[in-house]
């Protein structure tokens, strides 16, 4: 399976700076779910930039 980084670029939502996963999304899933967190495609703009990628921070963003 070919990686489609730059495509995937075009819909990444990380602002993390730095981020060396940015558009490499099995790379950045299988790390924050190492951490017991979820990527920050999954939050909200204004909670994405917090960078707390929690499950707890998941579920207040979404008021769940």
């Amino acid at each position: 399976m070919e990686c489609k980084k730059d495509k995937n670029l075009e819909f990444c939502t990380c602002s993390y700076p730095g981020c060396n996963k940015k558009g490499l999304c099995c790379e950045c899933v299988k790390y924050h779910l190492s951490m017991k967190q979820l990527p920050g495609c999954c939050f909200p703009a204004d909670a994405e930039a917090t960078y707390d990628r929690s499950f707890k921070a998941f579920a207040k963003a979404w008021k769940l």
